[in-house]
């Protein structure tokens, strides 16, 4: 089970925050003691850490926080999407330059081309994440059950 942590500042703290992000990630280094990340964009002061428990992807592809292929979004997520596989099938007309096979990243590919809402209808899965919509400056968390 991975961890997810992040922060929203309406400041707009232009501190390198990395280190606040990596002690957030070290709290939950129980969760995921496979890899850690954080990212942080001082523009808007968001930022976000991540713990990985590596299950379906397990090379370094699989990393977070991720950035979509157009690099619009990042997201944390922790979770898993059991529909991936036939939703990157549906994506493959779309030509995405996969990099690996996460779901992580098969949801943020369905994110990119379908919209959140209309993504969120699609993936069938138990998951939450927060997004950072980089182009519009705007957030997104969800928390979904099995459906």
């Amino acid at each position: 089970m991975c961890g997810i942590a992040g922060f929203l500042s309406s400041d707009h703290i232009s501190a390198d925050c990395s280190g606040w992000l990596y002690d957030m990630a070290g709290t939950m280094v129980h969760r995921g003691p496979d890899d850690e990340g954080v990212w942080y964009d001082a523009n808007f002061g968001i930022g976000l850490a991540h713990r990985r428990l590596s299950i379906i992807d397990l090379s370094n592809e699989g990393h977070q926080p991720m950035a979509s292929f157009s690099e619009r979004y990042v997201i944390v997520y922790n979770g898993e999407l059991y529909n991936f596989k036939d939703i990157r099938w549906e994506l493959d007309s779309e030509n995405i330059p996969w990099r690996g096979n996460s779901d992580t990243e098969v949801l943020l590919a369905t994110i990119e081309v379908w919209g959140l809402e209309a993504a969120l209808t699609r993936v069938n899965g138990m998951f939450a994440f927060v997004l950072w919509d980089r182009k519009n400056g705007i957030y997104g968390c969800a928390l979904i059950g099995w459906k």
